[in-house]
């Protein structure tokens, strides 16, 4: 018997009883475009959440001088920075380097003075995508900077207002300025929100008596699963010897527990894959066995072999599951697809709402945009075809087993 054929012969004992498999069809497909929604949804979350996480300030790997994370203070510094840059800039796994200063200032409009950090950053790294300033097209330079909104609000500030901004140099000079506010920002950051005012590191720099020199180097992977690699190697370069050189992972443990909290909820998406495929497949399985019984019995008279049997048994099994999985893919893709492109606003969805929510100091939207890999695809169809051999395997070896005579006269 041909594989072409014993698949014929499947296809038509499942439409023996049309209902049945039309109700286990319709099971598995529901179940399977679930599965492909809510792991549009993990998909999009994690890759949502490492691009907002690393992207506007963490970076994949990150350089600074010792102990500087733990005191913040002025003068623990990376020396020779413009040389260090175009060193891991060569590195073919790094996409970019931006350079960072941060200054505790007290910043007035008046008499009244605030307390904020002031930030210095590679305008050209922090303006693209998915960085601190994305897509900002805002000149900067000229004692020109950048308020946080919140900020701005507290103090009064409206764009175009003058401030001062005073702080103590890296030598211990007093640092102070006039600054002219050229736009208010709304970052994902909320430290930059709320206290920061950002300005370009040259500037930064002659604000604070700095030299070559900048408290961290933010460097983006151009693969983040490697972010871990990837430092240990620019760990081991000469011109970040006796440099902390960490991946985000390790410099915002929190937030990686977060990402991983996500990626786990996967193992339970695959549970429902297996519950539901296996309620459709073994109920038909069995049903169809037990109807059978007499068929069986004089398929063993003639001298069928059980494993024939068996086979049978297991490529109907197969082909409702396949044709339940394919179905469910191509509207759980279609699903998905829309999703993506129109945008879920769950705020909405759930009755209301804020339209971001705020955590570990970030800020998340709550518009979601499932997407899907391939992968995801493939995963569970594999997952229904494992979970169809495997429910429908008992049955098969009962119908294997059964005694010929006694089965004819069933």
């Amino acid at each position: 018997m041909t594989v072409l054929t014993t698949w014929r012969i499947a296809w038509r004992n499942l439409w023996r009883n049309p209902r049945r498999t039309t109700l286990a069809l319709i099971a598995i497909g529901l179940s399977v475009t679930l599965v492909l929604i809510y792991d549009g949804i993990l998909r999009w979350e994690t890759d949502y959440l490492v691009d907002t996480i690393t992207g506007p300030m963490l970076g994949h790997v990150q350089a600074h001088a010792p102990e500087w994370r733990r005191t913040r203070a002025m003068d623990k510094t990376l020396g020779g920075v413009s040389r260090t840059v175009a060193a891991i800039g060569r590195d073919p796994e790094v996409a970019g380097v931006d350079t960072r200063v941060y200054a505790p200032a007290l910043a007035a409009l008046g008499e009244e003075g605030f307390a904020v950090v002031v930030v210095g950053v590679d305008m050209a790294e922090a303006t693209g995508p998915s960085r601190l300033l994305p897509g900002s097209k805002v000149p900067l330079g000229g004692r020109r900077a950048l308020m946080g909104r919140l900020l701005a609000e507290q103090m009064g500030v409206r764009q175009g207002a003058e401030i001062a901004i005073v702080g103590q140099g890296v030598d211990g000079s007093l640092a102070n300025d006039l600054f002219t506010v050229a736009a208010l920002i709304d970052t994902s950051v909320d430290l930059v929100n709320r206290q920061a005012i950002v300005l370009p590191i040259a500037e930064a720099r002659e604000l604070f008596a700095m030299g070559d020199e900048a408290h961290e180097l933010v460097i983006y992977a151009r693969d983040p699963a490697r972010a871990g690699p990837l430092a240990a190697r620019l760990s081991g370069s000469p011109e970040l010897a006796g440099v902390e050189v960490l991946d985000w992972k390790t410099a915002a443990p929190g937030m990686n527990d977060l990402v991983d909290l996500v990626s786990v909820m996967w193992v339970f998406v695959l549970l429902l894959v297996f519950v539901a495929a296996a309620a459709g497949v073994a109920n038909t399985a069995l049903m169809s066995t037990f109807e059978r019984t007499h068929e069986f019995g004089m398929l063993l008279a003639l001298g069928t072999a059980p494993a024939r049997i068996v086979g049978m048994i297991l490529v109907e099994s197969l082909a409702l599951g396949v044709t339940g999985a394919l179905l469910g893919t191509a509207l759980g893709g279609a699903v998905v697809a829309w999703a993506y492109h129109a945008g879920v606003d769950w705020a909405k969805l759930t009755g209301g709402g804020p339209s971001s929510l705020s955590a570990f100091g970030v800020t998340f939207t709550m518009i979601i945009r499932p997407r899907l890999a391939s992968i995801d695809i493939v995963r569970v169809v594999l997952a229904v075809m494992a979970t169809a051999i495997l429910a429908s395997t008992w049955p098969a070896l009962r119908a294997a087993r059964l005694q010929p005579a006694r089965a004819l006269r069933e």
